[in-house]
């Protein structure tokens, strides 16, 4: 029971597994098993959430921290199944791969943040990792066009680049404190906490996961992978493996026993370079997924400002602020799977008019670009406001300042494509047709935005709980 969530992702895997041997596919029972199996794996992170306990020689960890995120993973990976499910640029005969890969992911995921042991660790950021790097150029060239294989290829480079910087950090740690359990590596530390190499070491460590939230400067793959993979794959990376970068990030800066005030300036001088960078190259880019792609850049700056608290409160705050940050994802990535006609890229005018010709759509994506952009009362703005407040409280004054200006910035650009959904004339272009799912998912989405920034500190309390069992 303690792996319930994790059994349903690899009965998943097997399941599309052996689809993929068919020689006559239904797209739509394909589709279908698909979401079956992610309700599933909802309902039994639910059952599992409670659950504490300690399982394969130690190196596994189930206990309300892990289970808050793998209750988010599935929940996450529900919506992505439901908002791209038509899969219109990934080839029929190749959609059973395409979910088998995609339930691999987030087994790798639940399988990170659960980890409590290196290696553990490192096995399942690579299972996570590499099913993506494979989802990627599984994008159709049927249009002459070759920008998916380009993507793979940049992700791939990049991904060896990260975990060759966080292998690096691992060995320090394994030669300072002669363990790779996370319990034995703590009071390892503490006996180092003096020596550079310790610092070291986390750094390099946290540099993996700095690679998947996009944080500068490990951001480089983020604008060409988004605009390269299909919409429904963008959606998924954009948004689920985040969840599993925030635990480990939260993980490992608690590790830390020594040079605390070099970290805070660390983590200073990376947020304001992401929040700088990706709102000032937002600004420029007419292709919608781009701009998101440099959009989260931003946010993960805005995410560090509550790991620099290195305060319960503050790490509260960021398992808060991420998962309303994969909503208002989703959200805006289901509205693009719907609205582009064959699955091509949209530019910020082929959304022009959107009010008339899909109202619902218009909604869902004025509501997540809104949160997106911090407007109240949605998830977002209370998010923010809160990494503002609690950066103040430490005294950060330039640094709340920086942050402050970044989030005028970005409300710019999502004004754009707000601006075109509901003012421009929809010129030629047809109207947009959508089931009764996609309608539901969207009201629920839209629902958890509006209530999360609501009634935030609910949830707050319940993730500072969680937090608290793994200081």
């Amino acid at each position: 029971m303690a792996i319930l969530p994790e059994l349903s992702l690899l009965s998943a895997a097997v399941a599309f597994f052996a689809l993929s041997l068919s020689k006559q596919l239904d797209s739509v029972q394909v589709r279908n098993t698909a979401v079956t199996f992610g309700i599933v794996t909802f309902i039994c992170s639910l059952i599992t959430l409670g659950d504490n306990r300690m399982v394969f020689m130690d190196a596994y960890q189930v206990d309300l921290y892990t289970q808050f995120f793998k209750l988010l993973i599935s929940l996450g990976l529900v919506f992505v199944l439901i908002a791209g499910q038509n899969l219109k640029d990934i080839e029929q005969d190749v959609r059973p791969e395409y979910y088998m890969f995609l339930f691999v992911s987030c087994l790798g995921l639940m399988s990170l943040v659960s980890s409590v042991e290196l290696i553990t660790l490192f096995v399942s950021l690579e299972l996570s990792s590499f099913a993506l790097y494979l989802m990627v150029p599984m994008r159709s060239d049927q249009k002459g066009l070759r920008i998916q294989m380009e993507a793979g290829i940049k992700y791939i480079l990049f991904g060896v680049f990260a975990t060759g910087c966080m292998l690096y950090g691992m060995s320090y740690i394994f030669g300072l404190t002669g363990s790779t359990y996370i319990k034995d590596i703590v009071p390892g530390l503490q006996k180092v906490a003096s020596t550079p190499a310790a610092f070291f070491a986390v750094v390099m460590v946290l540099a993996g996961f700095f690679y998947k939230l996009a944080i500068f400067p490990m951001h480089f793959w983020v604008p060409d992978i988004y605009q390269g993979a299909s919409n429904e794959t963008t959606g998924f990376v954009a948004t689920v493996p985040k969840l599993g970068a925030v635990a480990l990030l939260i993980r490992f800066v608690v590790l830390l026993p020594g040079h605390t005030n070099i970290l805070i300036d660390l983590l200073m001088v990376l947020a304001v370079c992401s929040m700088f960078y990706g709102n000032l190259c937002a600004l420029v880019q007419t292709d919608v997924k781009r701009m998101l792609g440099y959009s989260g850049i931003a946010h993960a700056g805005f995410i560090l400002l509550g790991l620099l608290t290195l305060k319960v409160s503050g790490y509260a705050t960021v398992m808060y602020y991420i998962a309303g940050y994969v909503f208002m994802n989703i959200a805006c990535y289901m509205v693009l799977s719907n609205v582009s006609a064959n699955g091509e890229n949209l530019e910020i005018s082929d959304l022009n008019g959107l009010h008339r010709r899909q109202p619902m759509l218009a909604f869902v994506l004025a509501v997540g670009l809104f949160a997106l952009a911090g407007i109240p009362p949605m998830v977002g703005f209370m998010g923010e406001f809160m990494f503002l407040a609690g950066a103040l409280r430490e005294g950060h004054i330039i640094l709340v300042t920086l942050a402050a200006v970044n989030a005028g910035i970005a409300i710019y650009y999502y004004l754009l494509v707000i601006k075109a959904a509901y003012t421009a004339d929809p010129e030629d272009r047809p109207a947009v047709e959508i089931d009764g799912l996609t309608r539901f998912t969207g009201v629920i989405l839209v629902l958890l935005i509006l209530l999360m920034g609501a009634f935030p500190s609910k949830i707050i309390a319940f993730a500072g709980t969680a937090v608290q069992t793994i200081m």
